[in-house]
């Protein structure tokens, strides 16, 4: 028997971490010649590996695993993990890829209480701690902007027409960064690669909760794109937007948005992430 943390932000970090040395570890044993047959195998040994773990280290936590099974038990549980085994399957498909992550998140009587988001490609995971975040073992602080030109992430497949309306609604340079994965996307803003995430094409909830959680603790803002709070562990978890930048970006984004007209989430489109 494995021993387990007891500590909740430990454990999430722990948990990521470990999920993404097993998908490292079904990289090199299949190759990159069948894609999907790598994707697959992906997913369910990082499930696999999670839902057991947890099993073991939080008995009688309930699991909100994009790859299991939804319990509608969870909706009348103190605490609920939400994971996502494997954000970014396309780019874990790839040779060379590394925008790819694990979110293992803490939902706990009615918010996020702790969460990590593993880059295994970059040996890394950031994660929340009693105060604050990691970066690794270094403190992790969202990074202040240059207002006057704002990167911001999006999709590598579909870059969303909504953010380049936004783009050309907002007295700033804007430049349209693609990058793989929604955790991947959050990590960069909060390690100052990009300045600001805005998605309005709709996820799930395991999408966002681990790196939402992160961002918050680092003193990033993450809301819905109309300003609202982001709520997790609901009966329906489609998500369907989200914005995540620094305190200081978050009134002209908003504020951009208002301004334009407002898409509706799209099911089935989480791949566009």
């Amino acid at each position: 028997m494995t021993r387990w943390p007891e500590d909740d932000h430990e454990l999430a970090a722990a948990l990521a971490s470990a999920a993404g040395d097993v998908l490292l570890t079904v990289r090199a044993e299949r190759g990159h010649g069948d894609a999907r047959a790598l994707k697959e195998a992906g997913d369910r040994r990082s499930h696999d590996f999670l839902a057991g773990a947890l099993a073991e280290a939080r008995p009688g936590d309930a699991v909100l695993s994009e790859e299991g099974r939804d319990d509608p038990a969870r909706l009348d549980a103190d605490r609920v993990w939400i994971v996502d085994p494997l954000d970014g399957t396309r780019e874990f498909s790839e040779e060379g890829r590394v925008d790819w992550a694990v979110h293992v998140a803490l939902w706990e009587k009615g918010r996020l209480s702790a969460g990590a988001v593993a880059l295994p490609g970059e040996r890394t995971t950031l994660r929340t701690a009693g105060s604050g975040a990691l970066a690794g073992d270094a403190p992790l602080v969202a990074p202040a902007p240059d207002a006057s030109r704002i990167r911001v992430a999006v999709s590598r497949t579909r870059p969303p027409a909504f953010v380049q309306r936004l783009a050309e609604n907002i007295d700033a340079e804007v430049e349209l960064v693609p990058i793989g994965s929604a955790g991947v996307k959050i990590s960069s803003v909060l390690l100052g690669r990009v300045d600001a995430y805005l998605h309005a094409g709709g996820q799930y909830e395991w999408d966002s909760a681990a790196p939402v959680a992160v961002a918050l603790a680092s003193g990033a803002h993450a809301s819905r794109i109309d300003g609202a709070e982001l709520r997790y562990n609901q009966r329906d978890t489609w998500l369907p937007d989200l914005l995540v930048c620094h305190p200081s970006l978050a009134p002209l984004l908003l504020a951009g948005v208002r301004d334009i007209a407002d898409p509706p989430p799209v099911p089935g489109l989480s791949n566009t992430v």
